[in-house]
């Protein structure tokens, strides 16, 4: 067993919390157990030496108030040198933290109704729930609820604590809008069969160094059966999920040894002790999520309005004012998405307010700010091998700058700072994994592999890894140059992932580009 397994034998993981509080009072982790406090959010921060830590929160249901908001940044203020971060998980997440102030913290998250247990370490993570349940006329069911059930029952239940890794779970009730059910250990996805509104299922979705996109259980599951049914899965996977290899340890790979089928009957034969109902495929999400931007029309009247934060990052102070501005023009709430954008729902006039957010540089935006994302990189991570965040935002500005940020079509760029595929860079059109190259001098430079053409939506595909890497100092031109054929040349309606179909994948390796790039500049 790894190191990881043997203390999760020796104390039930969630009962790290009592050695939080020692931790805290004293002002020192014991080193042994410091990756445990994962259970709660919490992990050290690159350098790790220097002591700080980063924290992980949830956000039950994607939703909370302008107040929880507010308190969020204070938070922020407070502990963490104002930094805050959007995840592609509808976290939020801080950095610079100390030890001692980790209690206070978990304090103040329940209040206003955050929580930390289970955002990272071996056990159920957060739930992706649909943002746009209760808003859009494409959804059957508004998941809320169940959402919320899911988070309340799974979420630091000691009977999830010591599962083989980390396990992750999404729900949607407009399918046709969103794919995040591929990438997930279940996704599940609201539709109506002769008149019914169910759950399709699909399993085993996970991507890191080796990706498997999920696969259909081939069920359909009632709204009031979906936490039984999720539970049963992950009792499966707890209980017959490989320990002895954490690099072999998720859903996906025990999938790929049974088969759905055996799967299937496993979790209904031991766990529900039932057998469940067969069903039809949900509709295909033709962008994965991505349609989903600027402003849109709400379900019985008004408009919600998604905010791109530019890789998710946001400060206090832009915090406040978004807080301020849900309350002036919104219902009060505002919600997380998973491509590390937010969410002021209830909005009665969308000018004003998009006028409002202009100011603040978080104008309601349809092109790529709102579809590119980014991980938190070597600034914070110890697994990063590049810069990320900034480097990405800049990347955003120079496409701007150069008329290419509004392609015809959503384009989704996922840029991460190693294999791990935080920001799932094998579904993205183009997918950026960070890693190290010397040059001729013997130096490392930061470099990244291309991932071509991949998608959550209506492509359903991981993307084609091309042969070179591209040079960080070259990230925006070879970016460039490829949205620029892409705008020149695709067919009317056409995606991405068809133009490079079409035109050849060859078409876009990065000597390639950078060469036909390096001599337009020239000629």
């Amino acid at each position: 067993m790894s190191d990881i397994e043997r203390l999760k034998k020796e104390k039930p993981p969630f009962d790290i919390i009592d050695d939080i509080h020692v931790y805290a009072r004293e002002g020192v982790i014991d080193p042994e157990w410091l990756d445990m406090l994962k259970w709660y959010g919490v992990y050290p921060q690159k350098p790790q030496e220097d002591g700080f830590l980063m924290m992980r929160v949830k956000v039950p249901g994607a939703s909370f108030s302008s107040d929880t908001l507010r308190e969020i940044a204070s938070i922020s203020d407070d502990y963490a040198r104002g930094t805050l971060d959007v995840s592609d998980r509808q976290a939020f997440q801080f950095h610079w933290l100390t030890i001692d102030k980790i209690p206070t913290i978990f304090e103040r998250l329940e209040k206003v109704g955050l929580h930390t247990r289970g955002a990272c370490g071996d056990t159920v993570r957060a739930v992706i729930a649909s943002p746009l349940a209760g808003l859009d006329a494409a959804e059957v069911l508004n998941v809320d609820p169940i959402a919320r059930d899911l988070d309340r029952e799974l979420s630091g239940n000691p009977a999830f604590g010591d599962l083989p890794r980390k396990f992750k779970i999404s729900i949607t009730g407009s399918p046709e809008l969103e794919g995040i059910h591929l990438i997930n250990d279940i996704g599940f996805l609201a539709h109506e069969v002769d008149g019914k509104v169910g759950f399709d299922v699909w399993v085993g979705g996970g991507l890191g160094a080796v990706a498997f996109l999920a696969q259909r259980l081939g069920v359909f599951v009632a709204p009031e059966e979906v936490v039984e049914v999720a539970m049963a899965i992950a009792g499966a996977y707890r209980d017959h999920g490989y320990r002895v290899n954490r690099k072999k340890s998720r859903l996906k790979y025990l999938l790929k040894d049974l088969g759905t089928e055996k799967f299937r009957e496993l979790v209904e034969t031991d766990y529900l002790k039932r057998p469940m109902t067969s069903g039809p495929a949900a509709p295909v999400a033709r962008f994965g999520g991505n349609d989903v931007l600027g402003v849109r029309d709400q379900l019985g009247g008004g408009h919600y309005v998604v905010v791109a934060t530019t890789v998710g990052r946001i400060s206090p102070e832009k915090a406040r004012a978004l807080a301020d501005l849900a309350d002036r023009y919104g219902d009060g709430t505002l919600r997380n998405t998973p491509f590390q954008n937010m969410l002021i729902p209830g909005v009665q006039d969308p000018d004003a307010l998009s006028a409002e957010l202009a100011a603040l540089g978080l104008a309601p935006d349809t092109g790529m700010r709102g579809t590119t994302i980014a991980c938190t990189g070597t600034q914070f991570c110890r697994l990063a091998l590049t810069e990320t965040k900034a480097r990405t935002a800049g990347l955003i500005d120079h496409l701007e700058a150069g008329g290419l940020a509004l392609p015809q079509l959503p384009v989704t760029i996922n840029l991460t700072g190693c294999s791990n595929a935080c920001t799932r860079y094998q579904v993205a059109d183009l997918g950026f994994m960070g890693s190290l190259r010397k040059n001729a001098e013997g130096v490392e430079e930061e470099a990244y592999q291309v991932h071509l053409a991949g998608g959550i939506g209506q492509a359903q595909r991981l993307g084609n890894k091309l042969k070179g890497v591209v040079l960080a100092k070259d990230l925006n031109s070879y970016t460039a140059a490829v949205l620029a054929d892409y705008e020149a040349n695709a067919q009317p309606d056409e995606l991405f992932v068809d133009f490079a179909d079409r035109v050849g994948h060859e078409h876009f390796q990065p000597d390639v580009v950078l060469t036909a790039a390096r001599e337009v500049v020239t000629a």
